[in-house]
């Protein structure tokens, strides 16, 4: 073949990269939103809109990102239904699409970079968990796989040219903005340190590693800054939950999370993942030595690690979807090696894994919306819909209307009246009452408990107006998680009433109970959580 003849099949075959990809863009940012649009919130994501009603340097559970994220793409709340809510996620899951594609091209060519982008849009955690949820694992992947984009080219410059130092400035930067949005994130200066101290020292000698760093530390101050007025509360709470010394060995969470490792990143890119390592490590396709050790640092250490705690503690398999993406990568790059033609063929595995992702989400809509594939019955109606997790993402908006309907009959009965709020003992379902229920009829929501249990109500109490003398109350649970009032809110008020039921159906299915319990007569204030902890009362956040 001439030169002329390869140059035109180069470009060619770049023009049918770039067509496919930005199809892939384009059709699963419509997709993602569409599902943005009609899926009710979930349990976390309606707990992180309060972050974005409650602004603050940090929170109990998490950094501030995911609220800026939300206040920003709903403009203040002003468009707050739950696709402004998800919005910023919907977007930047197309963009995450283009940068693993770029990173792709940068370790190996473009076809790499293509099947890459098919990976991760394949993967649940991608695509579902970083791209319709609104999560702190949202801002988090962005700035992540900014990072490894920029590392990618910094780390392995053995001349320490004026761009990479330039760059590493600004790598400092998305490695801050990605601590911001979720602690582990850090770990990716773990994986710098390593590189830089066993393949590349000479960074050592530089003055803008320093600075980098530095950067990362100057912006994660407002979280710094706001755990110390809380005496760090927040890294105590997330350090018991990886606190591998107060439990022995428990091999039923380590298959549970490795499970979960496995369907949250989709089996066959699973599978995949477990191929392409084997062949790495048995040197059966070619990668340039640094690619490879950044993109195993950045990996197998964070999946292992959680895996670790597991073997003693509750964990999630979202929290090591990051390192999750270099496997992805490191698949696609075996995937690329292994197509000697360099035709625009898209692997089966890869093509397999959006038809799972597809036929997955399919199924989950449909149960979602009609229940048909059912929970088995019970007569207890606190129980029904128990282990129903798709309750979580359905129901409230239904039960928030019929709820409005039971409250104005109780005001023109005089039992209750306009101003009775909700009481809360849990931060879920606290949040989906009152992003769902208290929201649309101006009801105040309260909390009521120990900070373990109610979180970031808190300090939303010291934001809204206290339970006055004499006052009536709400108090509102689900047989999907069903708690009965806490006998200690007798303590505050004179009576419980028997509970108003509430069915709930998916299509013409019932499915879950909704109780609603009037507290009757406030002898007795709560008292202020974080005061009792010896937190004082900020002047500027008292509510006027």
């Amino acid at each position: 073949m001439s030169e002329h003849s390869k140059n035109f099949a180069s470009s060619s075959l770049d023009k049918s990269i770039r067509f496919f990809l930005w199809s892939i863009i384009i059709s699963s940012v419509l997709i993602r939103g569409f599902l943005a649009w009609y899926v009710e919130l979930g349990n976390d994501e309606v707990y992180y809109w309060t972050y974005a009603l409650y602004p603050d340097w940090s929170h109990f559970d998490h950094p501030p990102m995911v609220g800026f994220f939300i206040w920003l793409t709903t403009l203040n709340l002003h468009f707050d239904s739950e696709l402004f809510l998800r919005l910023s996620s919907v977007i930047l899951g197309g963009v995450n699409i283009w940068l693993v594609y770029r990173i792709g091209c940068k370790l190996k060519n473009c076809l790499t970079g293509l099947y890459a982008a098919i990976f991760f849009t394949g993967s649940v955690y991608c695509f579902v968990i970083t791209g319709i949820f609104i999560m702190p694992d949202t801002p988090q992947l962005f700035f992540w796989l900014l990072s490894l984009m920029i590392l990618i080219h910094v780390l392995p410059d053995r001349q320490l040219t004026a761009r990479s130092r330039q760059l590493l400035l600004l790598l400092g930067l998305t490695i801050g903005l990605a601590m911001l949005s979720k602690y582990t994130s850090a770990y990716l200066w773990v994986a710098i340190g390593i590189f830089i101290l066993f393949y590349n020292p000479k960074w050592l000698k530089t003055t803008e590693l320093y600075v980098a760093i530095l950067i990362s530390a100057v912006m994660f101050l407002p979280v710094i800054y706001w755990n110390y007025k809380y005496n760090f509360i927040s890294f105590t709470f997330h350090g018991e939950r990886v606190n591998l010394f107060t439990s022995g060995v428990r091999p039923d969470l380590f298959f549970t999370e490795l499970a979960g490792q496995i369907l949250y990143n989709n089996p066959i890119n699973f599978v995949v993942i477990i191929i392409a390592l084997i062949a790495l490590f048995r040197k059966k396709f070619s990668l340039n030595t640094d690619y490879k050790k950044i993109l195993l640092l950045t990996s197998l250490p964070l999946a292992g690690l959680f895996l670790l705690f597991a073997l003693f503690r509750p964990t999630l398999p979202h929290w090591s979807g990051p390192g999750y993406v270099s496997l992805i990568l490191l698949s696609a790059i075996f995937l690329a090696e292994k197509n000697k033609e360099k035709k625009l063929t898209i692997p089966v595995p890869a093509g397999l894994s959006v038809i799972l992702l597809v036929v997955g989400l399919g199924i989950a809509l449909a149960e979602i919306k009609t229940g048909f594939i059912g929970q088995p019955a019970t007569d207890d109606p606190t129980k029904l819909g128990k282990n129903d997790v798709t309750l979580d993402l359905s129901g409230w908006r239904n039960f928030g209307s019929q709820f409005r309907q039971l409250r104005l009959e109780d005001i023109e009965s005089g039992e209750m009246s306009v101003a009775s709020p909700i009481v809360v003992t849990r931060w879920f379902p606290a949040a989906h009452i009152d992003y769902y229920v208290a929201k649309p009829s101006g009801q105040n929501v309260i909390g009521i408990g120990e900070l373990k249990n109610l979180h970031k109500y808190a300090w939303i109490n010291r934001l809204r107006p206290e339970l006055y003398p004499t006052s009536n109350a709400y108090y509102i649970t689900s047989s999907r998680a069903y708690k009965a009032p806490d006998p200690s809110l007798l303590t505050y008020f004179d009576e419980i009433s028997e509970p108003v039921i509430i069915k709930g159906f998916k299509g013409k299915k019932h499915v879950q109970n909704f109780f609603v319990y009037r507290l009757k007569y406030c002898k007795s204030l709560p008292p202020d959580i974080l005061e009792s902890m010896g937190f004082e009362r900020d002047l500027e956040n008292k509510f006027d």
